[in-house]
């Protein structure tokens, strides 16, 4: 074995808002010898990033709880509990909760590597508080800039 199991009970991981959504990081990097991260994400109405491309992995979302469109090169996707998706390295994709609920998915990321850029830019979490805060225009600057050193390319709208 090249490291220790992970066992985490429910509500257990690190919790961090990353621009208006709640990541619960349940394996990290440094958890699997970097072969995969896996998190737990609460999305509230309106929440998901912008269009975005991965350079460096693959990444998964399995719905658990609500509904959430993806946008899939140019595909929408509507997705609901149990639906799941896995998106290419180097595809165009986005996630947004157009639904006036709270939506909650798994998301695995291989190689690891992605839940290091979500600790540079994320906020943590205060104990007792489930639901990240909606994002100030600096954690979005923040994002933009901090992105590429981890191999992302996202697509800001014009305005």
């Amino acid at each position: 074995m090249d490291h220790p199991a992970t066992i985490r009970k429910p509500g257990e991981g690190r919790r961090l808002g990353v621009v208006g959504d709640t990541y619960r990081f349940l394996a990290t990097g440094d958890d699997t010898a970097g072969k995969y991260a896996m998190f737990e994400a609460l999305v509230p109405p309106g929440g998901g990033p912008p269009p975005h491309v991965h350079t460096r992995e693959e990444e998964s979302f399995l719905v658990v709880e609500g509904e959430m469109t993806f946008q899939l090169e140019q595909e929408k996707i509507v997705a609901g509990p149990g639906m799941f998706l896995n998106v290419p390295t180097g595809s165009l994709h986005c996630f947004r909760n157009d639904s006036g609920r709270m939506a909650k998915m798994l998301i695995t990321v291989a190689p690891a590597g992605l839940e290091e850029m979500f600790f540079e830019v994320g906020q943590p979490i205060p104990e007792g508080t489930e639901i990240a805060p909606p994002p100030a225009k600096s954690d979005i600057e923040k994002l933009l800039k901090i992105a590429p050193n981890y191999g992302i390319t996202i697509l800001v709208p014009h305005h």
